[in-house]
This record gives C-alpha cells, structure tokens and sequence, in this order.
C-alpha cells in the first residue's frame, strides 16, 4: 500500500503571502450565471485578503472558442465590475510551454508514450461497459521502453495505483479518492497539443495561483491533476469547490430558469449591475441576515466559510426585487442614461433632462429599467395620444363632466406643483360627488393613453400645464366626437 498523498488546505501554496486567485472561462459561449458568480467569488477572496484576481481564457477548444464570445465574456466582467489584474492570459498562446511540460515528465518518469490504437481503445472502452465499471485506461504502454518508429503516439499521465489522495477544501471539507480510481489520462494528444488538464495545471502554476475557487463539477478534476503537479515538484493550490447554482424548482439550471448570457440581464431585463452582484453573492454565501451587500462590504466580509455546501437555487423575483431597491438607490441622471437608451434617444439632451426630473416619480414603481422606460414613454407622446384598450374605456359618457370639471379646475391653478393641483382635483371630487379615484383614473387615461402610470399629480407636473391642458382638451374632443356620431 502506498503512502496517503494529503493536501492540506493551510500550507502556503508559495514563498510569498500574497493570495493569487483566477477565473478561467471557456469562450465556447456566453458568461453564464455560474461562471459571474465564480468569478465574483474569486475577486473577492483575493480584494479580501489583499491579493490579485487573475483572469485566463481557456480557449484551446479551437473549433469551439470563438472572438465574440470572448468578447461578451470580457464585456459582461467589466459590467459587473469583476476587474481583474493585469492583462488576460490566453491558453492557447501558451501550448508549446504545456507541451514541454509534458515532455518533461516524460524524461523524468512520472508519463510516458502510449501507441494504443483507437482500435483498441474501443475494446477496452467496451470491455468496461460490459463489465459495467468505469473505464480507467492502464496502458500496456505503461512500463514499455520499445517504442516503434514512425508511429502515432499520446503521452499519458504515470498516474498513481496505490495508497490515496485527501484534498481538505475550504468549501467541501475533508476528500479523499484512491488513487486506483485514477486513470493515465491524456496530456498530449498525438498531433502534440495540449490537454485541457495538463494546460490548467501548468497555467495555475505559472501564474502563482494559490486558491483554486470553482464549480465542484471540477472536484474530481482536481484529484487527477493533482499527480501532475507532484510529478513537477510544484507547490499545490488551496482549492474550494463551490456548489452549483440550480433552478428554483431544485433542478439543473437551465434556459427556462435563466441560464442565459450575463447580457441578457442588462439589455432583456433591464437589471443593474450592481444588483446582479448582490444576487449573485447571496447565492450560495451569507453574512448573517444581511440581503443587501455593498461591493465595499462585500469586500470586507466575504470568507470561503461563509458558502454553504448544498446547491443555491436561482429566484428571478428575488432579483428583480433586488433590483428595485438598487434602482431606488440609483443616481437620477445615470437612470436617465439607461431608459434613454431602451427608448432609443440617448444622444437627445433635451429629453434626456426631461427623464432625469421624472426619476423620482419613475423610481418607486420600477423593478427594472425596462419598466421605468415604459412607464416614462407617455412624456414623448405626440398629440392626440394613442389610447390602449383599458385606458378608452375609461372615457365615456359618465366621466365626460368629470373631465371638463377638471380641466376648468386645473386651468384655473395658480401654480403647477403638486400641492396645488392635488388641492384643485380633490374639490372637482368633491363637486362631482365623487371618491379621488374616480377623478383621477380618467385623468390619467387622458394624459397617458394608459390605465396605469406613476402618480397622477406627478403625471401633471411632468408634462407641465400646456401640454396637460391640450391633452385634456383632447380627450374632450374625443368623447365630443363620439357623442356626435351616436
């Protein structure tokens, strides 16, 4: 029996303190929620212990990784704020440094040259399923030193057969695997480029990693690297596998629970980054009963013993109630910039001040930009307005003195706040004989062609007593005219 190889969470990873953490995306498609969250993860481990957040592109899948793809990742890191040090290391640039590597331990014994054939490959492949036991490939290849000439050939990991190996993680506790579960896994493939388990050991290394923070969908990955890096004499990593994200239903995340690109919260949804941040932290890490987490705070708080072990399950409610409370927070102007953007005028001044004064009467009602720039695009109707189904139908016969009554009232203000033109509306309740709603409710079909909007004093002074009164008086004409064809 061999001896117990043990990897101990505690022992320095280098000669220096300094805590080097990294998010390794594949660019074979989007930033998903997975993938920011891990990257959330490692920013603030390393920011908490003041150390350095690394970032690398796994992109030797050459047929699969794509420019866009890396692009939206890098796009989607600098909205959330993920900022990482230095400049991005690109796998692929480095194959030759993997490939020495492999060659290395090669001359030094711990891999070796294995000519199987894919021929029998496949037998040993179906051996196993016949057996109904894993396939852990021993090659005959193993101990051979009669290599033939002019053969194809892949260099194989000399993997342990004995004794066992713990990996003691900050998230997942005490592991151990024995080492005869291992296989001789692949490190050069036979046209002679790398392998992503040889590629990601070497890159940890040459980087200074020290914490390896990740999905534990790669626990095991971690107990068949972990050889490599013994046969390099190389310091190993702390690592800490984070439990994956699921649905709200307890499921596998999938697009139906919103697994899609980091950009489809900002550009579908209408969500702030700031916002997305703090769900993201809360899936899977807490601090006490906190909810709502400052990048400051977050910073200062946030330790591996704070993630739990069972699986965090995605809410899209509990973000977009998230969301609201952001945009509450939010600056008037920068809101101003986003729903400009939805509506598609941006580079309009003009009525990108108008958005910024109705910031406060927007805010309270909106769980996401994309509301706050429905609910402001009645200021940009063009008279008439345009009237939906509910709102026509709350003007009729009965409201048509309702309506006169009230833009005689309004008409007659003195000032156009709030206070003033609430007063004149509540004596038009008053005269009428009816409650405030019934006032208000056609008023605002009139001023906003909708059943719903923000306040309806607010509405008034928005738009300002000009516009109010023509369209009042436009809505008078409408009723008039409809009237008249009965």
């Amino acid at each position: 029996m061999g001896a117990t190889t043990d990897l101990a969470a505690g022992s320095p990873a280098r000669s220096t303190d300094t805590v080097v953490t990294r998010f390794a995306p594949s660019p074979t498609g989007f930033l998903h929620l997975g993938g920011a969250r891990t990257a959330l993860f490692n920013l603030l481990y390393a920011r908490h212990h003041g150390g350095e957040f690394l970032l690398r592109i796994e992109d030797t899948d050459r047929a699969r990784s794509t420019q866009p793809a890396i692009d939206a990742i890098l796009a989607g890191m600098r909205w959330l704020g993920l900022d990482w040090d230095g400049e991005p290391v690109f796998q692929f640039a480095r194959a030759d440094r993997h490939a020495a590597v492999a060659q290395e331990m090669v001359a030094n014994g711990h891999a070796y040259r294995c000519y199987l054939t894919q021929d029998e490959l496949a037998a040993m492949r179906a051996a196993a399923q016949a057996a109904k036991t894993p396939l852990r490939i021993r090659s005959p290849w193993r101990d051979r030193t009669d290599h033939p000439a002019d053969q194809p050939y892949v260099v194989r990991l000399k993997a342990p057969t004995e004794g066992a190996t713990t990996i003691r993680d900050l998230v997942q506790g005490e592991v151990t695997v024995q080492n005869g579960e291992l296989d001789d896994l692949v490190l050069l493939r036979s046209d002679g480029t790398p392998t992503y388990m040889l590629a990601v050991v070497v890159d940890d290394h040459d980087m200074g990693v020290t914490h390896v923070i990740r999905g534990d969908d790669h626990l095991n990955n971690a107990f068949r690297q972990f050889p490599i890096i013994r046969a390099m004499g190389w310091p190993e990593p702390t690592y800490a596998h984070i439990p994956l994200i699921h649905g709200a239903d307890g499921a596998k995340l999938s697009k139906r629970h919103g697994a899609v690109g980091i950009e489809a919260y900002r550009d579908e949804m209408g969500i702030l980054p700031e916002a997305f941040d703090n769900y993201l932290l809360r899936l899977g890490w807490g601090h006490g009963d906190d909810e709502i987490i400052s990048r400051e705070q977050a910073t200062e708080w946030f330790d591996l013993a704070g993630v739990g072990k069972s699986p965090s399950r995605f809410d899209i409610k509990k973000l977009e109630n998230l969301n609201g409370h952001y945009i509450r927070m939010a600056d008037d102007e920068r809101l101003a910039d986003l729903v400009a953007g939805k509506l598609d005028f941006e580079h309009d001044d003009t009525r990108r001040a108008v958005l910024t004064r109705a910031m406060p009467a927007l805010k309270p009602r909106a769980a996401n930009i994309n509301e706050m720039a429905d609910g402001a695009a009645f200021l940009f109707h063009t008279r008439p307005i345009a009237m939906d189904e509910a709102a026509a139908a709350l003007l009729n016969a009965d409201s048509a003195p309702i309506l006169n009554a009230a833009h005689a009232a309004l008409d007659a203000a003195n000032e156009w706040d709030t206070e003033t033109l609430e007063s004149a509306v509540r004596r038009v309740a008053e005269e009428q004989g009816v409650k405030l709603g019934q006032v208000a409710q056609p008023l605002r079909a009139a001023l906003t062609g909708r059943k719903t909007s923000p306040g309806i004093f607010d509405v008034l002074v928005l738009l300002g007593r000009d516009e109010s009164l023509a369209r009042l008086a436009d809505a008078a004409a409408r009723l008039n005219a409809r009237k008249d064809d009965q």
